[in-house]
């Protein structure tokens, strides 16, 4: 089928300038009834962090306070909600909010401590996952790894919306999630059992690092939004991403640190095994290092990740590594992806987060991904070529559409 044919969301002006793509309000029903079809007779609650939770979640005492910007969308976008209609249409019950003490790193294991809005002392497992069938967090980290290992030990489904913000809430929490995971299928079709991926980034100063991943033509994998029936699962939200968990990996590639230094960093075996300064501060370069140094298993990659949505930029990287032409790389825990790096295996129980590398114009103007190669026995593909979906992946998203 023609690429023509292609839905307006993927046409060659929108994926120029996703920002022009027009989306429907944010509709908390809307989308919780698609993502977690069917909703009735089921409970819902939601999570969220402080710092200090048990005393800015009593009696809402957060709102009165300066910053807590998603923790304040979770009040307005769903807590709010659920009350004012939106339990009801969904044929739910609950619509509690708590909070848990902030883990401070990307899929850290949460403390068993919860606090309710009335300032009373709960326990995760005793209180809540046992109680609920379906649970909302929206949080300052991404909680999406430990509540993936404890949906599977209690039963329930859930959304993890870490980061959430006002673009979030306009464009990835509204499209719909049907058409997100058609559309996150064709792609993780187009490059199921892929046995090696090559990246190749440009730099400003004429060099070209190339960084090699093995995949040993396993299962591709897809976040795709849909936590539909009764299987235990957690979706990341907003989703739309294919995704793999490396076997083995090599070479180099850059990293934009969050001060702004950029480093090359040297992969042997799959593990990151040093940086080196391209410009900015060296000392962010040592303490890099000095990690790698005193914890190597948290410089070991985790995971090889492809955006499928056309989304405008959010500048919260739960959205934006969901666009299509980006890509990502993760170090860390991964056995919420079904790999084999656990908590147990650092050496502090702080070090074992999963951090997301995320390649995106927005997000690492000093480098660009000059192109991405597929190979899967004799078939070699492009996949990206300077931030954009190649014909190849354009040709996927077309196919079976009437």
């Amino acid at each position: 089928m023609p690429t023509s044919h292609l839905p307006h969301y993927l046409s060659e002006e929108i994926l120029l300038h996703p920002e022009n793509r027009d989306f429907p309000p944010f509709d908390p029903v809307r989308l919780l009834g698609t993502v977690f079809e069917p909703t009735k007779g089921c409970s819902v609650c939601i999570l969220t962090d402080f710092d200090e939770p048990a005393e800015l979640i009593k009696d809402f005492n957060y709102l009165s306070h300066e910053g807590f910007p998603v923790q304040k969308k979770a009040h307005e976008a769903f807590y709010l909600a659920l009350k004012n209609g939106a339990l009801e249409a969904l044929g739910m019950s609950g619509g509690e909010m708590f909070a848990y003490k902030c883990t401070n790193g990307s899929n850290l294991d949460l403390a068993d401590e919860v606090w309710d809005t009335a300032g009373n002392k709960l326990s995760l497992d005793a209180d809540i996952y046992p109680k609920y069938d379906i649970i909302l967090c929206l949080s300052t980290f991404s909680a999406t790894a430990p509540l993936t290992a404890k949906c599977k030990e209690f039963g329930f489904r859930g959304a993890t919306m870490h980061g959430v913000n006002d673009v979030i809430l306009n464009s990835g929490l509204t499209v719909d999630y049907n058409e997100v995971s058609a559309d996150a299928e064709r792609i993780r079709l187009a490059m199921n059992k892929a046995d090696e991926v090559e990246i190749d980034f440009a730099l400003e100063d004429g060099r070209i690092l190339t960084a090699w991943l093995g995949l040993d033509g396993q299962e591709a994998q897809k976040s795709h939004g849909l936590c539909k029936g009764e299987k235990p699962d957690v979706a990341n939200l907003p989703a739309g991403e294919v995704y793999f968990v490396p076997t083995d990996a090599r070479g180099h590639f850059p990293m934009k640190y969050e001060d702004g230094t950029l480093g090359v960093l040297t992969v042997e075996n799959r593990n990151i095994i040093k940086s080196e300064l391209i410009e900015g501060d060296q000392a962010t370069i040592d303490a890099h290092n000095a990690r790698l140094q005193d914890d190597p298993m948290t410089g070991t990659l985790g995971e090889l990740g492809f955006g499928t949505q056309v989304l405008p930029v959010s500048y919260s990287d739960i959205q934006d590594e969901k666009v299509l032409g980006t890509c990502h790389l993760a170090t860390g825990r991964d056995d919420h992806l079904g790999g084999d790096i656990v908590p147990e295996m650092f050496k502090k129980h702080e070090n074992s987060t999963h951090d997301d590398i995320l390649f995106a114009p927005h997000k690492t103007p000093n480098f660009k991904i000059k192109q991405v190669r597929m190979k899967r026995g004799d078939q070699q593909e492009i996949i990206i070529e300077d931030f954009r979906p190649s014909r190849y992946i354009m040709d996927a998203l077309a196919s079976a559409r009437d």
